[in-house]
């Protein structure tokens, strides 16, 4: 997801992706560490970006 897309999210909308970006993320995380290897592993990658942008952007 991009930054101008994020952008255009209400703040209700932009805390809601957010969620389930940290759900995605805890979700892969456990997978790692329960020794199953990720069907994707760049998406553990992709999905830390896209919360660092949502949290940028709520500043």
């Amino acid at each position: 997801m991009k930054a101008k897309e994020l952008r255009s999210l209400n703040k209700e909308e932009q805390e809601k992706k957010l969620g389930e970006a940290q759900f995605e993320l805890m979700k892969m995380k456990s997978q790692v560490a329960t020794g199953t290897t990720p069907k994707n592993p760049h998406e553990i990658k992709k999905v830390k970006k896209i919360i660092a942008r949502i949290k940028t952007l709520q500043k």
